[in-house]
């Protein structure tokens, strides 16, 4: 059953992150200005202080609106996003600059009238004649300063909410870079799921052609009995494997019970010639290994071992922890000499498959060295140390008949 494929999620800088940002910006303007009027030493501290701090929190809620104005053009391209960015900043500013006025205008007025007193009375001026008229000329003067400092005051909020803006931008990019790294992850991840799946995949129908084979000799040769008990394992074996996850991992002694029901199999072929053994240490069967990756080894053992001789071969399941690494070697006691050639085209596909299931689910961190062995023929394979919950490994997975059918 296919699943609709959700949209692409639209990149978002979260909000605590947009928060900080507001908040930094103008907590530092609050501490500069504040520094600034302390190093000029300008009157009326205490009353200039707690106006400074109500227009930086001024300040700060008109960036948040501006935020939620630019957060329309996130998915935008970089040109509408910075032409975004220079509309909404002006209105921004212009609205910053009109509350500073508004909460600077009682302060401003005292220090406008103070100003004109003084210049008035250091020109021992009085309100008569043409003081009259130098009054309303100061007076029109200062207004016109005010207006002057208002729009000085706009522009500097402009380019203050546009540095926001700027910063904003980069976050916005981070997140997308972060985005894309996170989909690419995805995308790996989902890749190599498919490739462990089609390698998985190429196990189950060679073991059934083989198996087929076998039983289609049994019925021919007339050997219901041996046929029918095949046909109640190779059933079991199926079960048991089919129920897995291709791309996830069993623990070690789930593989090995596995691989014991294909060697039953097998034996029915060659009751006499197969004999098993399996060296797993009760520490070491609880680790994790990829489901059904012994099974081609074993299957060359019963191939290029058994299969062409008359005497009885042993196959040897065994495990050990080496330096760090879980060492499972699967060898035998039949002609290793003459299977050195099993790399040509035609041979060695098991191997092959054991080798490339190895790098694509553990890359540099797994390998398999195969060879001839004094007495015969052996696979090692060095894996990871993985236990159930480890973030490197799938978990095992547990069957319901899996006690029952090893028990059989």
């Amino acid at each position: 059953m296919s699943r609709d494929v959700s949209p692409a999620v639209i990149a978002r800088v979260p909000f605590a992150t947009i928060l900080a940002s507001i908040v930094g910006l103008w907590l530092t303007y609050f501490l500069l200005t504040t520094l600034r009027a302390e190093l000029l030493d300008m009157p009326f501290a205490l009353e200039m202080s707690w106006r400074r701090l109500l227009t930086s929190v001024a300040g700060a809620l008109i960036t948040l609106a501006l935020w939620q104005a630019l957060r329309p053009f996130d998915a935008k391209p970089l040109w509408a996003k910075v032409a975004a960015a220079l509309v909404f900043a002006l209105p921004a500013a212009m609205l910053s600059a009109q509350v500073n006025q508004i909460v600077f205008a009682d302060m401003q007025q005292v220090i406008d009238e103070e100003a004109v007193h003084n210049f008035v009375e250091e020109r021992g001026l009085g309100i008569a004649d043409d003081g009259a008229d130098l009054m309303s000329d100061l007076s029109n003067l200062v207004a016109s300063a005010s207006r002057a400092h208002l729009v000085d005051l706009a522009f500097s909020r402009y380019f203050m909410f546009l540095a926001w803006c700027a910063l904003y931008l980069a976050l916005l990019t981070g997140e997308k870079a972060r985005a894309a790294e996170r989909r690419e992850g995805d995308y790996r991840r989902a890749a190599k799921a498919a490739e462990l799946r089609s390698l998985r995949y190429q196990v189950n129908p060679h073991f059934l052609f083989n198996t087929l084979n076998s039983l289609s000799a049994m019925v021919l040769t007339g050997k219901v009995k041996e046929a029918e008990r095949m046909i109640q394992m190779i059933a079991r074996f199926y079960r048991r494997s089919l129920a897995d996850d291709p791309t996830g991992d069993v623990t070690l002694a789930e593989e090995i019970a596995l691989q014991k029901l294909y060697l039953d199999i097998e034996a029915v072929r060659f009751p006499h010639r197969l004999k098993a053994v399996f060296d797993v240490s009760d520490e070491l069967s609880d680790l994790l290994i990829p489901g059904m990756i012994l099974q081609p080894l074993v299957e060359n053992s019963v191939k290029h071992a058994i299969a062409p001789t008359t005497g009885q071969v042993t196959i040897l399941l065994a495990a050990r922890e080496e330096y760090g690494r879980l060492v499972v070697t699967v060898s035998d006691d039949g002609n290793g000499l003459a299977r050195q050639d099993e790399t040509r085209p035609g041979y060695g596909i098991g191997l092959a498959n054991v080798r490339e299931r190895l790098e694509a689910r553990f890359g540099k961190e797994a390998s398999i060295v195969s060879g001839p062995a004094p007495g015969g023929y052996a696979t090692h394979l060095r894996l990871p140390i993985l236990h159930a919950g480890d973030t490197r490994g799938e978990g095992p997975r547990r069957h319901a008949d899996t006690q029952e059918e090893a028990a059989a």
